[in-house]
């Protein structure tokens, strides 16, 4: 049984009900149409997101984790004792479990996500395990400035962590502000954050259109969950996922793109489609290590470690506020 007096979640989750319907509405009768990438992680999307992480092509995941385990003793030698994690965007448990065992008497864990859903799932998973810690899920937008309420014990040292490369979903002067945001949030504390390198756009390109098609329908989620919660009435047959590779800003771009000239129904009124015409829904930008560090100094971070696999595919980045 969870001890209700552990949890503490600070916001409902019907505050970003309208959110998503302003976001679709807007984004979809603006040009070139879009819809913000944190729309994503409903309860579906998350399950979604968890499968791609298991494909043989994202092989993101598989090394970020390794890069975790191998380095988990330096981390948290780094971080230090009694420290509380806060964890932007919750992600796959694996992840932060591997963290969290690896702390010493680690006292509090604050997982930030929008998905109230997702996160009471995650506290579920946790809280048997680690008995001892104060788990605080916080329903927010983590691209928005955070207030996170301090714990009982305010000497205690405050760690981000944004692993799997989700920064690369912002352009670059956006990840910079983000950055300096979670500075502020953590009051001083480090931010250990995963980032994606550039590397041969073939390997690129098949971690974004994998032959199963799991991206395809994590990408589709969006136009589904607008008619599970908004009463839209998208035909997801009538539009294709397309993941190109862009050179030149050294990023990943996912579309929708609409195979016919068609009208779909919303909430507030009825928004025409071109054949042909692309839904803007991600970015994935890559980064050298050079170049993430500079951003990150921009930002007020003094870069310090940094951990890269064999096959530079992935880099993890201890970052120190100044």
């Amino acid at each position: 049984m969870i001890d209700a007096r552990r949890i503490n979640a600070a916001a409902a989750p019907s505050a970003f009900d309208d959110s998503f319907a302003r976001c679709i509405s807007d984004g979809l009768r603006c040009t070139p149409k879009e819809i913000a990438c944190k729309y994503f992680y409903d309860a579906e999307g998350s399950a979604l997101f968890d499968a791609i992480c298991a494909l043989p092509e994202y092989y993101q995941t598989r090394t970020e984790v390794a890069l975790l385990r191998r380095h988990a003793d330096e981390i948290a030698t780094l971080i230090g004792a009694d420290a509380e994690i806060v964890e932007f965007g919750a992600g796959a448990l694996r992840k932060v479990r591997i963290l969290l065992d690896a702390l010493e008497s680690p006292r509090g864990y604050t997982p930030i996500d929008i998905s109230g859903a997702y996160l009471r799932d995650v506290v579920r998973r946790l809280a048997a395990d680690y008995p001892k810690m104060a788990l605080r899920p916080l329903v927010a937008d983590f691209t928005l400035p955070l207030h996170i309420p301090i714990l009982p014990d305010a000497a205690m040292r405050r760690t981000g962590f944004f692993p799997g490369s989700t920064i690369g979903n912002f352009r670059p002067d956006a990840a910079m502000a983000l950055l300096r945001r979670m500075r502020e949030a953590l009051n001083g504390g480090g931010l250990l954050v995963g980032a994606d390198l550039v590397k041969d756009p073939a390997l690129l390109h098949a971690a974004y259109n994998d032959a199963a098609g799991v991206t395809a329908a994590f990408n589709k989620n969006l136009l589904a969950r607008a008619n599970r919660e908004l009463g839209a009435d998208f035909d997801l047959d009538a539009f294709a996922h397309y993941a190109p590779y862009n050179p030149k800003a050294q990023r990943i771009e996912m579309y929708l793109v609409s195979l016919k000239r068609q009208s779909v129904r919303l909430s507030d009124g009825v928004v025409e489609f071109a054949a042909g015409e692309a839904v803007h829904t991600e970015d994935s930008h890559k980064y050298s290590i050079e170049s993430f560090r500079e951003i990150a100094a921009r930002a007020g971070f003094s870069p310090r470690a940094v951990w890269c696999d064999e096959a530079r595919l992935f880099s993890l980045h201890w970052l120190e506020a100044r």
